[in-house]
C-alpha cells in the first residue's frame, strides 16, 4: 500500500492545521503503524500541495503531541499512534467523584502539615480567607464556591509542601464547576447562605491551634460530607 495514497491536495487555509490533521489521520488510522519512517518533507508537500515549512510544522506539532520522532539522518519516525492525555486533561474528562476522593487524601494530610507548620503569616492569611467565605455567603454561588476553594487553598499553603500546593492547584479546576452544580442542585444555601461555616470555621482554628489530628478530622468530615452528596447528585 502506498503510504501517502490516501493523501491528496488540501484546501488554502490554515495549512498547518490541515496539514497536521491529515497527517495525524494517517497515523491513527494505521496507514503508518508504529516503527514507520513517515515520507520525508518533500514528498509530503507534493502531495499535501503545501509549502515544506507547513509541513515541517506539521510535523514538529505531531511530535510535541508524542507521535512523531525525528532521528538524526534517519528521517521522522511513528513513536505512538494515539496521544496519551496530559494530567489537567485527565482530570477534566474525570468524574468529580473520582476527583474529589484524591482530594480528600490531598487535603486531609495537608491539613495535619499546616497545623505543624503554619507560620504568623499563614494565621492571618486562614482568618482573612475564613472572613472572605463568609462574606461570600451574600453573593452568588460560583462566588460562594471561589471563596470556599480558597480558603482550602490557603490551609493546603500552610503545609508548606510544594508538591501538595501544585497538586492542588491542578485539581481546583477539575473540582470547581462540579461543586457550583452540586450547590445549586441540593439548593444548599437556600437556608444557609454560609453552608459549611461551622465544619470550616473547626478546620482554620485547629491549624490555629496547633492541633495536627482535630485539623485533619475537621478536614476529613467536611470533605466527606460534600463526597456524599456527590455521590448521590
Amino acid at each position: 500500500m502506498n503510504a501517502v495514497s490516501s493523501l491528496g491536495p488540501l484546501r488554502p487555509s490554515p495549512l498547518v492545521e490541515q496539514a497536521t490533521n491529515h497527517l495525524r489521520e494517517q497515523i491513527t488510522e494505521g496507514h503508518w503503524p508504529v516503527g514507520t519512517r513517515i515520507p520525508g518533507e518533500t514528498t509530503l508537500a507534493r502531495t499535501l500541495g503545501v509549502g515544506r515549512s507547513t509541513v515541517r510544522e506539521a510535523v514538529r506539532t505531531l511530535a510535541t503531541l508524542g507521535l512523531l520522532q525525528s532521528r538524526q539522518g534517519a528521517g521522522v519516525f511513528v513513536i505512538a499512534d494515539r496521544v496519551t492525555e496530559d494530567w489537567p486533561t485527565r482530570l477534566r474528562r474525570a468524574a468529580v467523584t473520582d476527583v474529589y476522593e484524591v482530594r480528600m487524601l490531598i487535603e486531609v494530610q495537608a491539613a495535619r502539615l499546616a497545623a505543624r507548620r503554619r507560620t504568623d503569616e499563614d494565621l492571618i492569611a486562614l482568618d482573612a480567607a475564613l472572613a472572605a467565605r463568609r462574606a461570600a455567603g451574600a453573593g452568588g454561588d460560583a462566588g460562594f464556591v471561589d471563596a470556599d476553594i480558597a480558603l482550602h487553598r490557603a490551609v493546603v499553603a500552610a503545609a508548606h509542601n510544594p508538591v501538595l500546593t501544585d497538586l492542588f492547584g491542578e485539581f481546583a479546576p477539575a473540582l470547581r464547576q462540579g461543586l457550583i452544580d452540586l450547590v445549586e442542585l441540593f439548593g444548599l444555601r437556600r437556608e444557609d447562605p454560609d453552608h459549611g461555616d461551622a465544619t470550616h470555621d473547626a478546620l482554620v482554628r485547629a491549624v490555629v491551634a496547633g492541633d495536627a489530628e482535630s485539623a485533619g478530622r475537621a478536614a476529613q468530615t467536611e470533605l466527606e460530607s460534600t463526597l456524599a452528596r456527590l455521590r448521590t447528585a
